[in-house]
């Protein structure tokens, strides 16, 4: 594992549906950060979604619009970054994100990613005879792209949000802010 990088930024890999866009939210909101979701950035920016993308430009110029987006995101400051699940195999994204950041690769079980993503219409991958055949080829290829970036790796599978942010901040050396409570005057 590389040597931990205690950067203001946080990106977040892994499969879609690991869990980089709600674990992000709340990692952002906890440690006061800005939070970007790269594929929801560029479908503000296109003002379409994902899918019609693919759709009507391939996946190749999604990439592209990808690539453009994450060498965006990276260069600011104290944010959380939610990138797409095939973000990792442009090895441009790769080196941007590990520049600037500390790179926590989130993993979960084929099981759990198909149960979060089984009723989602906008994953143009999984829109498939055999959505559990397409996540474990997905896996097999990026699998060791995520763990090549990544300053540490945490499962995401059957964990809840809170219990993923403090296993976080634990290995991140990082502790948490202290809630806020009310006055008691």
């Amino acid at each position: 594992m590389p040597a931990m990088k205690l950067a203001g930024n946080f990106f977040l890999v892994g499969l879609m549906g690991s869990g980089k866009t709600t674990v992000g939210r709340a990692l952002a909101r906890r440690h006061g950060k800005t939070f970007f979701d790269s594929d929801h950035e560029i479908e503000a920016r296109t003002g379409v979604r994902i899918a019609t993308i693919f759709d009507i430009e391939g996946e190749a110029r999604f990439r592209e619009r990808e690539r453009q987006m994450i060498a965006e995101l990276a260069q600011r400051k104290n944010i959380v970054l939610a990138t797409g699940g095939g973000a990792v195999l442009n090895p441009e994204n790769r080196r941007q994100l590990a520049a600037h950041g500390t790179v926590i690769y989130l993993r979960a079980s084929i099981d759990d990613i198909l149960t979060r993503t089984q009723h989602c219409t906008n994953r143009p991958l999984l829109q498939t005879a055999d959505p559990r055949g397409k996540l474990e080829q997905l896996f097999a290829e990026r699998d060791p792209l995520y763990r090549e970036i990544a300053d540490l790796v945490i499962d995401t599978t059957q964990q809840n949000v809170n219990l993923l942010i403090s296993q976080l901040e634990e290995r991140l050396g990082q502790p948490p802010k202290p809630p806020t409570e009310p006055d008691q005057a």
